[in-house]
């Protein structure tokens, strides 16, 4: 089973900058995908940001030009630079994995991380 960890959330004023990290371990040989995900109070989770093995990028309309995702396939890290943020940022920020496992891989799956806070205030 794939564990992840994040780290790097925090409070950040309007049109600062953070770096969200995640860590990938365990069947990290299964995963296709790995990404971030966030859910403000009331709010359902959305996708912020997605890369896959191959390094094919994918990002929400509402942060394309301030964040950035790249990928470490090496190190099992996926990292999420966040820059010129916005109080609407503020969220739980989610790591997730997606790929397959089972005999004959099989089964699909997706993963989350634990969380972390992002607060965006003045």
């Amino acid at each position: 089973q794939v564990q992840l960890v994040e780290s790097g959330g925090g409070l950040v004023q309007p049109g600062g900058s953070l770096r969200l990290s995640c860590a990938a371990s365990g069947s990290i040989a299964s995963i296709n995908t790995m990404g971030w995900y966030r859910q403000a109070p009331g709010k359902q989770r959305e996708l912020v940001a997605t890369s896959t093995s191959g390094g094919r990028l994918n990002y929400a309309d509402s942060v394309k030009g301030r964040f950035t995702i790249s990928r470490d396939n090496a190190k099992n890290t996926v990292v999420l630079q966040m820059n010129s943020l916005k109080p609407e940022d503020t969220a739980v920020y989610y790591c997730s994995a997606d790929g397959v496992k089972g005999p004959l891989s099989r089964y699909e799956y997706r993963r989350w991380g634990q969380g972390t806070q992002v607060t965006v205030s003045s």
